[in-house]
């Protein structure tokens, strides 16, 4: 540790060192992540590289994939360490995470515990109760060298885990431009532990996972990311995307996933990626996530994404009525979706459009208008069955919450579910919600195709809208659309 060690040889019956006993040992370091969607997370990977670098004797633990047999490891880990860092980049890992602590801390109440990633200090104040003593937000690896380094110069401790609002020199939020070193991927489960991409001819590709940018130049009012980054957006060097990559297709990986929120924040750099990518591994493919604002300013980029194996495009559309788009601010129409939509049938690639379908402004006359749009954009096989039933998320620090009629609708913070709650003004369209995720999970049950599910969303959405007005929806007859061949997916769900 930058010619540091802490000093111990006996432990305590959990497994930690007691106090110094002249002999030099790395500090132990236990990386945690809970859930990131089925992919195997850059989040742990990088700052592992990191924390190597510096001398730390790093374990990995991916609580999201794991066997019986890895109970034991996650346990005497955890026991062991001097630092238990939880990565929290998402909702659901960070509720994941919380519910997680009171174990690490009865295993191992002197550890110093940190959480990093985009909803860590979002959710500061609640995540310090915890017991965490710090929080890091943004580019976050070099404040996790700069903790140990300290947890090192001070013997591995700083207060005791019950006082979670101690002081910390690092930065919260960090925004620097760091240079980047090549993920470390040795030490989390194997590719084919993860999420799979699901191909029409029904072969299974394996799926890796990176990160060519972080953060977004853009300010939607609904995203989590805008707290933390603010209109800012860090790049990862081009060689250690690549060399990153390079290790996973080693390690069977035939698909990409690149996780950036907006691919083509810095355009020029991830065309000059994707095309560098594809003369090293002209058979691989990848997917992006790329907002409908640049798909058509950036539109003459297209070909590019098809011609180097581009699979799918993730489109955040999140809604196609007018107020909410303007309440999200999401710098998008109606009539972009639709015009980025044929740009995409005219160019040959392939849309995945994810919603926010239930918002405090959506009527039942408003989902049944998204629902007939995608029906005549023949866009029912691009989008997961999931994105029917999603819900709004109002979290701390959202930019929703600068909006009066929103401070006017949310109740008290919800810490258990980290969220400010909300009910809709038309209990019907609550109502709606609960069932049609009751009836996507009993399609998805069922081994249903998208089509099957989207007639049971369609015949729920129909009935809810002609028991609560006498005019009712033109119904078409989905049994005179052509099947054809389902789009290239990923078999985990897309969830917050």
């Amino acid at each position: 540790m930058a010619g540091r060690a802490l000093n111990s040889a006996a432990t305590t019956s959990g497994g930690r060192p007691e106090a110094a006993t002249g002999v030099d040992r790395p500090l132990q370091v236990a990386l945690v992540s809970t859930y990131e969607l089925g992919r195997q997370p850059f989040g742990i990977a990088s700052p592992a590289a990191w924390l190597k670098r510096e001398g730390c004797a790093v374990t990995c633990l991916d609580l999201a994939v794991k066997a019986g047999r890895d109970k034991d490891r996650e346990q005497t880990t955890l026991a062991a360490a001097d630092l238990v860092a939880f990565y929290v980049p998402m909702h659901t890992a960070t509720r994941l995470a919380a519910g997680l602590v009171p174990r690490v801390r009865q295993l191992n109440p002197d550890a110093h515990l940190c959480f990093y990633g985009l909803y860590a200090p979002v959710n500061e104040s609640f995540l310090r109760r915890l017991g965490g003593h710090t929080i890091l937000g943004g580019e976050f690896e070099e404040g996790l060298i700069s903790l140990v380094r300290r947890l090192s110069a001070e013997g591995g401790l700083t207060a005791s885990a019950a006082d979670g609002d101690c002081e910390q020199p690092e930065p919260r939020i960090s925004l620097g431009r760091q240079s980047f070193v090549v993920p470390d991927r040795s030490g989390l489960p194997a590719l084919d532990r993860y999420a799979r991409m699901q191909m029409p001819s029904g072969a299974l590709k394996t799926v890796g996972y990176t990160e060519a940018t972080r953060g977004c130049k853009h300010l939607c009012r609904h995203c989590p990311i805008v707290p933390v980054y603010g209109g800012n957006f860090r790049i990862v060097q081009r060689d250690v995307v690549l060399e990153d990559i390079r290790g996973q297709v080693a390690r069977g990986a035939d698909h990409i996933t690149f996780g950036d929120p907006d691919f083509f924040n810095g355009p020029t750099h991830a065309v000059k990626l994707v095309q560098a990518l594809h003369e090293e591994f002209p058979e691989l493919t990848y997917d992006v996530t790329i907002k409908v604002e640049h798909l058509l300013k950036q539109r003459q980029h297209l070909p590019a994404l098809r011609d180097t194996g581009c699979l799918f495009v993730t489109c955040a559309v999140e809604s196609i009525d007018p107020r909410v788009l303007e309440i999200f601010d999401k710098g998008h129409s109606r009539q972009d979706f639709v015009e980025a939509a044929r740009q995409f049938r005219e160019v040959g690639l392939t849309m995945n459009p994810t919603f926010v379908t239930f918002t405090p402004w959506t009527t039942i006359e408003s989902y049944l208008e998204l629902l007939h749009t995608l029906l005549e954009l023949d866009l029912i096989e691009n989008v997961s069955p999931i994105q029917y039933a999603i819900r709004l998320l109002i979290t701390e620090s959202s930019r929703l919450l600068e909006l009066p009629e929103v401070r006017q609708i949310i109740g008290e913070f919800d810490e258990q579910r980290l969220v400010y709650p909300w009910e809709h003004t038309d209990p019907q369209v609550d109502r709606l919600c609960e069932d049609l995720l009751e009836a996507i999970q009993e399609g998805q049950r069922r081994g249903e195709t998208r089509r099957q599910i989207f007639q049971r969303v369609w015949q729920l959405a129909h009935q809810a809208y002609e028991g609560s007005c006498e005019l009712s929806f033109e119904v078409a007859n989905l049994g005179q659309v052509a099947d054809r061949a389902t789009i290239p997916y990923l078999t985990e769900p897309w969830y917050c």
